[in-house]
């Protein structure tokens, strides 16, 4: 039987195939090929914390129950670590070829066996100021349990001992810069990483044995990351069970041991024994050098010619930062397309809302947040202005947990009044409420966003974000936040769609709208933007809308697991992917609605977790301005024959390439906002 979905999980695979592809396009300046070898190999790593995971667990359960996709879970396992070790070889003949090309740029790479005499003292005065009092070294004993955290790398070290064999594990430190700058030399510049300077100082490290020769290779271990909060002890407090699930983390099960493929064999099977690695985990050699998401971080080297063009941030078109934006808000809305737009907008409606005397009180949603972020500095500022301020921080946002919860405790002892999300949900809907007295009159002012209020990803992630006074969808917006005070009620929502309660039925509402329309003879599409599309129910309604004559279109950036084109499948249904500078963030559902187009934007994918374990909202956009800015931004990415791939069909992940004019949706669309504000 010819399947009707593609497997979640290589799904993502080919996903991260698109990443990689981006590092092998020669197109692409030097160093930004670097940025996303990191890219690629960090979004391996959580892949195999969350994702791989989960399916080892269902493994290990030894059932014979198999997936909608007829994939047996061992079976998939043992797809993905095949999967996986193409790609790893790939990405390291990739990596060889962008060092081949650094050093045309006079940038090399230096080993601990390349080293010149010239770096010697820069290199010994380094390690013993910088490195050696950060070093953490174990040495493993046959006797004794031993640590293996969680996402760091690792060097072993074999000592040759007169009578036998001693191992030590060397932590590459976290706190320093994996990437080391050398002194120059005659026009030269040098790179070594820090795993090398260790490896070249292995004989101070170690000076107290007697050994007659040393090695080190490096590794490293990906531990499961999807642990349940609701197993913990039920009397802590929630903050507590928060920071018992991230340290639990660190030493959970293994799930991949990535290992320098030339370790030798008696070395390999001690460690495997000592993490107590099983049938079902993935063994992935590889070379010399692990941990390589360091690279999204590799230094500029003042090379700005080997980087792309650093366009500056747009402003909005009449939308005046210098102005009072609330004002501004009661005339008409504003939409943001960061990091077309800056994001100065949305930190300046906060900053000035928290001085602002009429202000009475700001509520906000808050999933991932930057190291150092405004937002949160302003919403401090407001409650030191005595404005009621409330929060919803979102504890278990993966992997910023312990982040959020500093940043809690931030907010609680400067007095905001801090919810964590209800039993069961995340919360991930990006919405703000500002309520504003004039004349003893209220009136609520708002922003709804498709992406997180955090202005390090501002800069590389594209989102919209709706900047509003429309008082219909801003009372709406005070229902959410009612529902997420207390989940007892479920409210009924007008504009907004509002998952878990509402989104299924109104999405199908809107799709059976277009299915009615073209059995009238009338115009029907509909264009979906997003990040993951993965939901069954989802895509069989929209393979039903697709065979009753509907065109759609999906602009999908990561996993999809439909399939288009198939003959009495969905023969009118087209996905393509676009992966360029920018990560595409923004979820948009366009209805045609007989050309009267229906527009929202979006905080949620079309996943199963997203519409039935998620508080999302999706809001529509009525000003025909706004809403004519986001179709055309639509099209300009629907255009693209630069960095779109066809996604799902026979030959996977092929660009788009015909003869009309070139179209760089990223590029274009800078261009386009730009031309507005001319």
């Amino acid at each position: 039987m010819e399947p009707r979905y593609i497997n979640r999980e290589l799904s993502w695979l080919d996903f991260n195939a698109r990443v990689l592809q981006e590092a092998s396009d020669e197109n692409v300046p030097i160093l930004e090929r670097l940025r996303f070898i990191g890219i690629f190999s960090n979004n391996l790593d959580e892949f195999f914390q969350v994702r791989y995971a989960t399916v080892k667990r269902i493994a290990d359960t030894k059932t014979s129950i198999k997936n909608k996709d007829n994939i047996a879970a061992k079976e998939l396992l043992d797809g993905i670590t095949s999967k996986v070790i193409n790609l790893q070889s790939e990405s390291s003949l990739i990596l060889n070829s962008i060092e081949k090309s650094l050093k045309r740029e006079n940038i090399v790479f230096v080993d601990e066996k390349g080293v010149l005499k010239q770096h010697e003292n820069f290199l010994k005065d380094y390690f013993l100021r910088k490195i050696s009092p950060a070093l953490v070294t174990v040495i493993l004993s046959n006797n004794q349990l031993h640590d293996f955290k969680d996402n760091k790398a690792f060097l072993i070290a074999n000592l040759k001992l007169v009578e036998n064999s001693l191992y030590a594990l060397v932590e590459i430190p976290k706190n320093i810069n994996r990437f080391v700058v050398l002194p120059s030399i005659k026009n030269k510049m040098y790179i070594m990483f820090i795993d090398d300077i260790i490896r070249y100082h292995l004989s101070i490290i170690f000076s107290f044995f007697n050994y007659t020769e040393i090695e080190a290779h490096m590794l490293k271990i990906t531990r499961d990351a999807e642990l349940d909060i609701d197993d913990m002890d039920l009397s802590k407090s929630y903050i507590k069970k928060i920071q018992d699930y991230v340290n639990r983390r660190k030493i959970s099960n293994p799930v991949r041991l990535v290992y320098d493929k030339n370790i030798p064999n008696n070395t390999l099977n001690y460690l495997l024994k000592k993490i107590k690695i099983t049938s079902h985990d993935s063994l992935i050699p590889g070379g010399k050098y692990h941990h390589r998401s360091d690279y999204m971080n590799f230094p500029e080297l003042g090379r700005f010619d080997l980087l792309y063009p650093k366009e500056k941030a747009l402003n909005i078109h009449n939308f005046k930062i210098e102005s009072n934006l609330l004002d501004q808000l009661l005339v008409k809305d504003f939409l943001m397309y960061t990091p077309y737009h800056s994001f100065s907008y949305l930190v300046s409606v906060l900053r000035q809302s928290a001085i602002d005397p009429s202000v009475r009180s700001i509520k906000i949603t808050l999933y991932r947040l930057s190291k150092k972020s405004n937002v949160i500095s302003s919403l401090i500022n407001a409650a030191k202005n005595g404005k009621k301020v409330l929060v919803q921080i979102e504890l278990q946002a993966r992997f910023d947990e312990e982040n959020n919860i500093k940043v809690s405790e931030q907010l609680k002892s400067a007095g905001v009044n801090l919810i964590f999300g209800l039993k069961g949900l995340k919360v991930h809907s990006k919405i703000c409420l500002i309520e504003r007295y004039n004349d003893n009159k209220k009136k609520y002012f708002g922003f709804i966003s498709t992406g997180n209020f955090n202005e390090s990803t501002a800069k590389i992630y594209s989102d919209f974000t709706l900047f509003t006074s429309n008082q219909k969808i801003l009372k709406e917006v005070y229902k959410v936040f009612n529902f997420l005070k207390s989940n007892n009620k479920i409210y009924h929502y007008k504009h907004l769609i509002v998952s878990p309660h509402q989104t299924s039925k109104r999405i199908f509402d809107l799709i059976d709208g277009e299915i009615s329309n073209v059995k009238k003879g009338l115009n029907g599409g509909i264009i979906l933007k997003l990040n993951s599309l993965t939901s069954y129910k989802f895509i069989d309604k929209l393979y039903e809308a697709s065979n009753l004559g509907v065109k759609v279109k999906l602009l999908v950036r990561g996993i999809c697991c439909l399939i288009p084109n198939k003959i009495g499948l969905s023969e009118n249904i087209e996905v393509k992917s676009v992966v360029d500078k920018y990560l595409e963030h923004s979820r948009v559902y366009i209805f045609n609605n007989s050309g009267d187009p229906k527009v929202f934007i979006s905080s949620a994918d079309f996943m199963t977790r997203n519409i039935e374990k998620r508080v999302e909202v999706a809001c529509p956009i009525y000003q025909e301005d706004l809403k004519k800015q986001i179709l055309d931004t639509l099209k300009i990415s629907d255009s693209d024959n630069v960095k779109t791939r066809l996604i799902n069909h026979k030959t996977q992940n092929k660009f788009v390439n015909n003869s009309k004019k070139i179209v760089r949706s990223q590029w274009d669309t800078y261009s386009y906002f730009k031309k507005i504000l001319d």
